[in-house]
């Protein structure tokens, strides 16, 4: 089985999202089907399908959940030591050598990726292109949206 690279940020995020699904979303749904098994005639109930659909995404979801968490890697960031290369939950500053614009990047497994709050995945073109490199480095992005080239200002691991 392959491991799943996490941070421990997002580990936690996992754990606290399959507590709610497991405590409070699964219990919820079990009600309501009950609630539209109650109202008789199963076969022309939209509540009762809806519920029933509800049920099997919950489900899901805490299967797969479970499956990543079981064969994650949590990483935390602040105990690397990777003498300032870019690798696995580092934050990195960058300059965009084209128009001069710093953006900040941490590198992220695949389910915690977030653009718009800087987390990356690692998968994506830019993770790939940065890492191994260290600052001062030019990290060439060859992305959907064309080729950029990222000096890398810093690394850090926090």
């Amino acid at each position: 089985m392959t491991t799943i690279p996490l941070t421990k940020r997002g580990a936690e995020k996992l754990k606290e999202e399959l507590a709610r699904l497991k405590g409070v979303e699964r219990h919820a749904v079990i009600q309501a089907i009950s609630e539209a098994r109650a109202q008789g005639d199963l076969s022309e109930n939209a509540e009762y399908e809806a519920a029933k659909d509800k049920q099997g995404f919950i489900e899901g979801r805490i299967l797969d959940i479970e499956g990543k968490l079981a064969a994650a890697q949590i990483i935390d960031p602040a105990t690397l030591d990777a003498g300032g290369r870019v690798v696995f939950g580092s934050t990195v500053d960058l300059e965009d050598e084209a128009n001069g614009a710093k953006v900040t990047y941490q590198i992220v497994g695949d389910d915690e990726a977030d653009l718009k709050q800087g987390l990356v995945s690692i998968s994506s073109p830019i993770a790939r292109s940065l890492i191994g490199k260290s600052s001062g480095d030019v990290a060439e992005v060859h992305a959907p949206g064309g080729r950029k080239s990222y000096e890398i200002i810093d690394v850090r691991y926090t």
